[in-house]
């Protein structure tokens, strides 16, 4: 069986800067996300004390530059091996409620590290010191399991390697429709695309997963993005428009734009993301130096707090998403 997401442009709401028919709406959104658009990934950090007990000054710092690009990088003293703090961090930004998938700890947090071979977390990439691809968390997710914001956290580095890259995906959005719209609406679709099931052993991990690339949370009016850049384990639908849409974000990350962030996490520091674009470069450990890279990971369900389209933009009462 295949599940099916259910959002796409028909009901996006009609003043939404995100449905296609509305051009007046869009270009006001568009207008405003550009005029305070960070500039480098220098202006997305914010310096903290302590992340597990932040002051209302460091909370609004972190709000308002997620709010910008849809992710913060935040830097601190805290090169903790506790996820207590971790959680605490999530929450202070009112993210409480998290992705208990099948990789992660008990506490629904996952040490992202370099596992060896017959662990539970063999085949997964994220536990390797391989690249990981461009992608959003929880593609493969059924729709009530929607991940819209992710916490990473840096315990520890490698030796060399393990640079992240970021891209807000309301940027790609914008850069995609001012392309060729048509191209936004092949990627709306409902059965766009489609991961194939998670069979371990003979075992239904998980089910075939169709659904669109975009979509609009019909409550909150906020983007949301799935997508991979894998190759294998995933089917596109068969349409040269929507061939076309894929080449253009491939061509995209190969050559690079100027609201594509690379930024090295050290020890104490993290991404907060509303489940932005990202991907990951390789690594390497070093035992002699005992330079091991451990990073905790922890998935929401919820949104950063005070990022909802509504409190940001300006829109005016006629083209909100209110």
């Amino acid at each position: 069986m295949t599940t099916v997401s259910q959002f796409n442009n028909r009901e996006v709401p009609q003043h939404s800067p995100f449905n296609l028919d509305n051009d007046q709406a869009y270009r006001l959104w568009r207008e405003q996300k550009l005029a305070q658009y960070p500039g480098s990934a220098q202006e997305l950090i914010v310096n903290v004390d302590n992340i597990s007990a932040l002051s209302s000054d460091e909370q609004a710092a972190l709000t308002r530059v997620c709010a910008k690009a849809n992710s913060v990088i935040y830097r601190s003293q805290t090169a903790t091996a506790d996820k207590r703090v971790i959680r605490a961090l999530g929450e202070q930004l009112g993210l409480r409620h998290l992705d208990e998938n099948i990789c992660a700890d008990g506490d629904g947090i996952s040490g992202l590290q370099v596992m060896p071979a017959g662990s539970r977390h063999e085949g997964y990439i994220p536990y390797t010191d391989r690249p990981i691809n461009w992608h959003t968390d929880g593609y493969y997710n059924m729709p009530e399991h929607t991940i819209r914001a992710m916490l990473l956290h840096c315990v520890s580095d490698a030796a060399s390697g393990g640079d992240n890259a970021i891209m807000d995906h309301e940027m790609l959005y914008l850069l995609m429709r001012d392309q060729d719209p048509d191209m936004v609406r092949a990627l709306m679709e409902t059965d766009v695309m489609t991961i194939p099931a998670n069979i371990e052993n003979g075992v239904l991990i998980r089910q075939a997963q169709s659904g669109p690339v975009f979509s609009v949370d019909p409550v909150s009016g906020n983007l949301h993005m799935r997508y991979t850049a894998r190759t294998r384990s995933i089917e596109w639908k068969d349409k040269d428009i929507v061939r076309q849409a894929t080449v253009f974000m491939q061509d995209l990350f190969k050559q690079g734009h100027e609201t594509i962030f690379q930024y090295r996490l050290g020890p104490g520091e993290g991404i907060i993301s509303n489940n932005a674009l990202h991907n990951r470069s390789a690594f390497v450990n070093d035992d002699a130096a005992n330079k091991h890279r451990l990073f905790y990971r922890a998935r929401y369900f919820d949104r950063v707090r005070g990022t909802d389209l509504q409190q940001i933009y300006r829109l005016g009462e006629s083209t909100c998403c209110g």
